[in-house]
Formats: structure tokens, sequence, C-alpha cells
């Protein structure tokens, strides 16, 4: 059963990782029925994930890295820093002030139901303005802020946040907000991970655990990952992220109704 759990949870993780949907938040209300899975196991899923769109983006931060005499390489990167060191430091400023993720499905429906509507307005408010692709310096700083955000309110959602905010601030482009929340969030997801990690170490969390469990859970993490973002970046070509935002609203609302009645906590 334990790796059934973690095939399930692999799963999940995989496909709310970088789907504007909210992993923390699935991954929470997931544990209301298979068990709290410790600190490492949530941090190696997520590593799959991370792992799963680095491998999809691999040409792009080559050329980012090995093209830095093209200005706008190096604008380009320059701007993704900049994102990424805003939510560093931030981040740091939140786990000072001890901040904890909630262990009930109340304030997580909440935030799927906002956010749903948020995006819903975020299309609505960007189909109005000109389809612009560029990053501006204001899509970079508000990327770095909005990080924090969605890691602060689970059921936000990190990528959905970061997406939204870029196209409200001016990238109308649905594939050039993607982009840029996807590669601003593989150097912070890294680092987070690596910080987590390490100090779970340090405090002997590491002690006891299920490597096996957490090998299968890795893999099915990176697989489902890559294919969930795979089909993400093809849907939105075309589409708009209506359908998430109907999807985060039903899921809020049905949570909501399961904690009122007792079924969840």
């Amino acid at each position: 059963m334990d790796y059934i759990s973690a095939i399930i949870l692999g799963i999940i993780e995989g496909i709310t990782e970088f789907l504007p949907i909210s992993s923390t938040g699935h991954l929470i209300i997931a544990e209301q029925w298979l068990g709290h899975r410790s600190d490492m196991f949530n941090i190696v899923i997520q590593a799959g994930a991370i792992l799963a769109v680095t491998i999809i983006y691999w040409r792009r931060l080559v050329d980012l890295v090995l093209g830095w005499r093209d200005p706008a390489n190096r604008d380009y990167a320059a701007k993704l820093i900049v994102a990424f060191l805003i939510t560093a430091i931030l981040g740091l400023v939140v786990k000072k002030l001890g901040f904890e993720l909630p262990e009930t499905a109340t304030p997580i429906a909440w935030a799927l139901i906002i956010g749903g509507i948020w995006m819903i307005f975020a299309e609505w408010a960007a189909a109005r303005r000109p389809p612009h692709k560029e990053i501006t310096w204001l899509v970079a700083i508000l990327v770095g802020i909005a990080q924090i955000v969605a890691g602060v309110f689970p059921g936000t959602s990190r990528s959905g946040a970061t997406i939204f905010v870029a196209m409200l601030a001016g990238t109308g482009n649905r594939a050039s907000a993607t982009e840029f929340a996807f590669l601003v969030g593989i150097p912070t997801m890294y680092a987070a991970s690596a910080y987590e990690l390490l100090k779970t170490f340090r405090d002997g969390g590491a002690a006891g655990e299920d490597w096996t469990a957490l090998g299968i859970a890795f893999v099915v993490s990176t697989v489902v990952a890559f294919i969930a973002v795979k089909w993400l970046l093809a849907y939105i070509r075309s589409n708009r992220f209506t359908l998430f935002a109907i999807y985060r609203i039903i899921l809020g609302v049905l949570l909501l109704g399961m904690a009122a009645t007792g079924f969840i906590a």
C-alpha cells in the first residue's frame, strides 16, 4: 500500500506542479486519505517535477547561458535572475517569520476559488490588450513576488499566480508568460528543494525513510510532469486557461462542502 500511495502522490504532483491548479493544495488534500508524508518525500517528488520541466526547456536554458553575448539573451536572463532573487529574499523572510502550511482543507478551498475567479478576470483583461511577447522589468518583479504569495497561500498555484501576473502586467501572450513563469520556477524550486533537503538531513529527518517508495514516487512524478507540461504548452497555443479556472472553482466548492460535513478536516 505504501508503494501504491507513492505512485498516486507522484501522479498528483506530476500533474499539478506546473498546471495552474496548485500542487501543494492537491497533495495536502490527498494526504487526508493516503496519510501524511514526510518533508523528505514531498521534496523528492517535487524535484522530479522540476527535473521534467528542466528537460523540456534544456535548449532554451543552454541558449541563455551560451548566448550571453546576445543583448536579448542577457536582458532575458537578467530578468529571470531578478525574479528569482526577489523570491529567494522574500522566501527567507517568510521562513524567519515561522510560516507553516495549513493542515485543513478550508483555506485551500478558498484559495482555489479565489484563484479561479482571478484567472478568469486575468484572461478577460489580457484579451483586451495587444498580445505583447516582451518580458518587462515590471513583469519580472511581480512574478518574483507572486511566487511567494503562492507559497504562503496553498491552493493559489505558483504557476497560475506567475503566469497571470505576467499577463496582467503587460505580457499579453499566453505562451510567453508561461515560458517565463516556468523558467523562473526552475531555479526557484531547485533552491527551495535543496534548502529543505539540507534542513531535513541536518535535523535527522531522513532516518527511517523508505527509499524505494521515494524512488518510485520520484520517477512517476518526473514522467507525469513531463507529459503534463508538454500537453499544457500545446494546449495554450489555441486555448485559454478558463478550463483550469472552472476546475478550481468546482473543486474549491466541493472541498468546502466536504469540510462542512466533516468528511475531511
